[in-house]
């Protein structure tokens, strides 16, 4: 088989587009990695309980899905009293579990504001016994930690002004009004208020902009022209992309090359607090989670939700704590890191600076002969927890494999760090560049466009869909001789609460026929998974079964051993 190679400089195009530079005010955000997302708010009074029974959906969102009327609603203010609130407290936590920056809700969707806004009465302060502003404590606690904060803000939801727009539509003729009206009135004083009575800010972080048009978006510009230090991100609407990505509650699978990016995620089912919710991820999820983005090219914006009295609850505490353990010892494997040089690792995840690279083992090998897919000589091996601890290293073509003693001494993610020569030279991943044909095409969409190494173009969430009716529905690869396949990456355009499931085949051609090499029932959201190595040059992805229209916005085949 003919050999190729590409030197990767600083990390793989797939996870980093090369035109990418640090601007000033991204440089912290960069080198942080870690923040904590705060979702509190009267919602936390009803902890997800509403007339005696459950609410199915996720705390924040109790109003809208139960339909409370506004002037019920408003009645739950009146038992928002937080007097265990602790804001420096909060900031320790933070800084404990090795984040480096905050972002709190300032005002979610039900339109209440933390803070003592001019525009409402309907805010801590003039809607609740306690009285006082919730911001200011929290933005001086973390000044004084040495902590970024920013601040989260509803912009085209609101469920209690009217004119705010309000998923599904409004329940209660008090919701009815303009909606730039609305704007004018509530929304834009309250960002005003937000960027210029705390000092200077660092994050602007909009959320879901429904009926967001640009005209509407614009109203917003003359604000946030005047911070050019502050970061937003991509959920203002009307076309504006802010400064980052921002992929919830998933990892996507090939990051966003070009784009600072950023995945929120709770640690258990709810963003605000809910009192029923236990299914709490596990310390170790978290970590490789932590160590998975930060290997794309992202950061990590961690949540809790603190309940009506102002405490973050002990099951978050925990994990948190735990997670400023790990971090202690493997900071710098995390802290200014970039991305993974290399397309797939079956036994972890991996993180570069400069000549080091940094491999977080998730599963270590039984024979102790980890194999690192690199044509550079790897220099030294050492563990990053005990340096002293060096490993040999045995150099074949295309190959390092490092030759491990004794057990794993992390049980979450040990790392041994690999110093090598110059930057990293790996293979090409083998779809790259390379020709495809499908059974029909989509008109819009492009199956071509599923190897160029982006998860999506622009706005344009799906990438390739069969046209209607197509009862075969498959994407082939000529990967131009034949190739030992041994993993693959899908992704998909749906968020995990769209619910959506692909049934899909990976099948590969042998005298003339195909044949099924794996199936995998995915999620909606993408899934990176290995299979049984299989030899072949023509590959194709076939699409049994799906909750929607077949879509799939990147396909991505990796070599095996």
């Amino acid at each position: 088989m003919k050999k190729t190679f590409i030197v990767i400089v600083c990390m793989f195009f797939l996870l980093k587009g090369f035109s990418q530079s640090d601007t000033d005010k991204m440089r912290w955000w960069k080198e942080a990695k870690f923040g904590m997302f705060i979702h509190w708010g009267v919602y936390s009074v009803p902890g997800g309980i509403y007339n005696g029974k459950e609410n199915r959906s996720v705390g924040e969102w109790i109003m809208n899905k139960e339909k409370i009327p506004v002037g019920e609603y408003k009645e739950y203010a009146k038992q928002f009293n937080p007097t265990k609130y602790d804001p420096e407290s909060w900031v320790k936590l933070a800084k404990e579990a090795g984040m480096k920056y905050i972002v709190i809700t300032s005002k979610h969707h039900d339109g209440f504001a933390l803070f003592d806004t001019k525009a409402s009465d309907w805010d801590i302060v003039d809607a609740t016994p306690y009285g006082k502003d919730l911001l200011k404590p929290l933005v001086e606690a973390c000044r004084r930690e040495g902590i970024k904060i920013g601040f989260y803000y509803s912009q085209a939801q609101d469920w209690v002004h009217p004119g705010g727009a309000a998923h599904g539509g409004h329940w209660d003729k008090a919701q009815d009004g303009p909606m730039d009206q609305y704007l004018k009135n509530i929304a834009v004083p309250q960002v005003k208020e937000i960027l210029s009575n705390y000092g200077a800010i660092d994050i602007l972080w909009w959320d879901t902009p429904g009926d967001m048009t640009k005209e509407r978006a614009d109203m917003f510009q003359p604000i946030i022209g005047k911070y050019p230090t502050l970061i937003t991100n991509d959920r203002l609407g009307g076309g504006y992309q802010g400064d980052m990505e921002t992929p919830e509650q998933t990892v996507p699978e090939t990051g966003f090359p070009g784009r600072y990016w950023e995945t929120c995620m709770t640690m258990n089912d709810t963003w605000g607090y809910k009192s029923t919710d236990h299914n709490w991820k596990s310390t170790g999820t978290i970590i490789h989670k932590l160590v998975e983005i930060i290997s794309k090219g992202g950061n990590y914006l961690l949540n809790v939700g603190p309940d009506s009295q102002g405490l973050i609850p002990q099951s978050s505490i925990d994990r948190l704590k735990a997670v400023g353990e790990w971090i202690k010892t493997n900071g710098e494997s995390i802290y200014g890191a970039d991305a993974s040089p290399f397309h797939y690792l079956p036994w972890g995840r991996c993180t570069q600076k400069g000549n080091k690279l940094y491999l977080h083992i998730f599963d270590w090998p039984e024979n102790g002969k980890l194999s690192v897919p690199l044509f550079n000589s790897v220099k030294k091996a050492y563990l990053l927890s005990n340096p002293e601890q060096t490993f040999k290293v045995k150099k074949s073509k295309g190959k390092n494999t490092i030759q491990l003693t004794g057990s794993a001494p992390d049980s979450i993610a040990s790392v041994v760090v690999a110093e090598i020569d110059g930057a990293p030279q790996v293979l090409p991943i083998p779809t790259e560049g390379k020709s495809c044909k499908a059974s029909s095409t989509k008109e819009g969409t492009d199956a071509a466009d599923l190897f160029d190494g982006e998860p999506k173009s622009k706005f344009i969430e799906s990438k390739w869909q069969p046209e209607d009716g197509d009862p075969e529905k498959w994407v082939e690869v000529d990967l131009g001789e034949n190739m030992k396949i041994g993993a693959y990456s899908l992704a998909e355009p749906w968020a995990p609460w769209s619910r959506k499931s692909q049934t899909i085949e990976i099948q590969y051609k042998k005298n003339n026929k195909w044949h099924t090499a794996d199936r995998v029932v995915t999620k909606g959201t993408g899934v990176t998974q290995a299979m049984k190595p299989v030899t072949a040059r023509y590959f194709r992805v076939k699409t049994v079964k799906s909750d929607d229209i077949p879509t799939l916005n990147e396909w991505i085949l990796y070599r095996a051993e």
